[in-house]
């Protein structure tokens, strides 16, 4: 499983292009013929998934439909019965290998059943599931010190509980306590959960019910290089923060949340230079910074281990989840000592924070992320799908855009480049047909018409070949 260089890797895929009779053979042949280019191949994979002896879909789409929430949605036309998972891929019922280019939704960071973890859990299951903080046990505090030794300036207190709307809730809670202070900001676009309070963070009416929400936040200008007013000019989009506070809060703030690549959003990166003044601008109002690092941290965007970092910024407070456990339910408030204090003058307790199989598993994380060096493999596999994802951008007028860092990156499309007017329509099209060829990737953005490619962090120079392999040619039959 070690990362492999680009250079080696484009080395070795010329030999195979250039240097084979064969394909030059075939190569010739389809052109004097004019017959069709052949599909993608999934790359080759040493795995076989073990025999499937379960419900099939249908009986579990019955079942779901019966006794499970009528909210919950479902990819696909005709739903994928997934039944394993190995790395980087997927497998149904038919034992059919998927490329999976989502993660479960940006959360599984090592790969699916990555070894060390598997056993990381296993061996503390066998020992001890639950204890809860009221006792002591090594495993949430070995994880914690761990945790913060990744954290820059003074963030070095971990607060665990079990998802990014919990995290993003203690976060408001702790902000409003440690600064007196009521309103919060956040970015227009954002996602920050579907608790009572953290739905009047996010700024999506695909997420809001109408009930009370949002009580003393206000949302500011999103800076979208892509969409936004300003382009990519990070300082003018700062203003609109001074003239919100100015405009709309007495004066002074608890705080201000952002994600540097909005997830739901649609993988829009912030506008580079943004953070920086506007974290002046909001500790100047009284307020703290909370970076949401949901999806973005533990060294996804390939040049640094947390997303707060290419701003170049330091927060008061982190909120971490999804890939910090590698499917494991598990989430953290990170803050500083000054901040944590504030919970402590009363009681304070969760159950299931720090649980020491969710701790191992958290921990064993940190241990494979570094052992394997996978910062370093999603700036190498993520510059190379970046550059083929331009080129197939000059190909096909449909792509409106293409954005992100390392191995979360975005794809916009647009039925015209001009109005850039959502391709709502033919972005369903083409997740079929990716689905159908073997990827599966995510969607998001607010009309849904971005394709989200935030793969394990395994994922490999050959996967990202086959996947733009398979845009490519689903996006020629259009």
């Amino acid at each position: 499983m070690a990362s492999v260089t680009a250079a080696a890797y484009l080395s070795r895929r010329r030999k195979q292009l250039f240097a084979s009779p064969l394909l030059r053979a075939l190569s010739t042949s389809a052109a004097q013929t004019d017959s069709k280019p052949p599909l993608p191949q999934i790359p080759p994979f040493d795995y076989t998934p073990q025999r499937y002896d379960g419900p099939l879909a249908d009986e579990v789409l019955a079942k779901r439909k019966k006794f499970l929430n009528p909210a919950l949605f479902l990819y696909y036309k005709k739903h994928v019965n997934i039944v394993e998972g190995k790395m980087q891929y997927l497998f149904d019922e038919s034992g059919r290998r998927y490329l999976d280019a989502f993660a479960g939704i940006v959360t599984v960071s090592c790969g699916h059943c990555h070894p060390h973890v598997v056993d990381a859990v296993v061996r503390q299951t066998k020992l001890l599931q639950h204890a809860t903080t009221i006792y002591l046990h090594h495993a949430i505090a070995d994880y914690a010190e761990a945790l913060v030794a990744k954290m820059p300036g003074n963030l070095k207190v971990v607060y665990f509980v079990n998802s990014g709307s919990e995290a993003n809730d203690m976060a408001m809670l702790m902000a409003r306590l440690y600064t007196g202070n009521y309103d919060i900001l956040a970015l227009r676009n954002a996602y920050h959960g579907l608790s009572a309070a953290t739905m009047g963070l996010t700024a999506h009416s695909t997420w809001k019910h109408n009930v009370p929400q949002g009580f003393g936040v206000h949302h500011v200008l999103n800076p979208n290089p892509y969409r936004g007013p300003f382009g990519a000019d990070g300082t003018k989009y700062a203003d609109d923060v001074t003239n919100v506070i100015e405009s709309s809060t007495p004066g002074k703030v608890a705080g201000f949340f952002a994600e540097t690549i909005q997830g739901v959003g649609g993988a829009v990166e912030l506008a580079p230079g943004y953070l920086a003044p506007v974290y002046d601008i909001v500790r100047k109002a009284g307020g703290i910074c909370i970076s949401d690092e949901v999806q973005t941290g533990f060294g996804r965007t390939g040049t640094h281990y947390w997303g707060f970092e290419t701003q170049g910024v330091v927060p008061d407070i982190v909120t971490l989840a999804k890939g910090i456990g590698n499917g494991v339910p598990l989430a953290a408030v990170v803050t500083t000592p000054e901040i944590a204090s504030v919970l402590a003058r009363c009681l304070h307790f969760n159950t299931f924070g720090g649980n020491p199989v969710c701790s191992a598993a958290g921990h064993a994380v940190l241990e494979v992320l570094d052992k394997e060096e996978r910062q370093k493999h999603c700036a190498v596999v993520g510059d190379h799908l970046l550059k083929r994802l331009h080129a197939l951008q000059e190909k096909h007028d449909i792509i409106g855009d293409v954005r992100g860092k390392g191995l979360i990156l975005g794809i916009e499309l647009v039925s015209d480049r001009t109005t850039k007017t959502p391709a709502t329509v033919e972005t369903l099209q083409l997740f079929e047909s990716f689905k159908d060829l073997g990827v599966l990737v995510g969607k998001g953005g607010l009309h849904g018409n971005v394709f989200r490619i935030k793969p394990p962090m395994c994922f490999t120079l050959e996967d990202a070949d086959f996947l733009v392999d398979v845009m490519d040619h689903s996006m020629s039959k259009l």
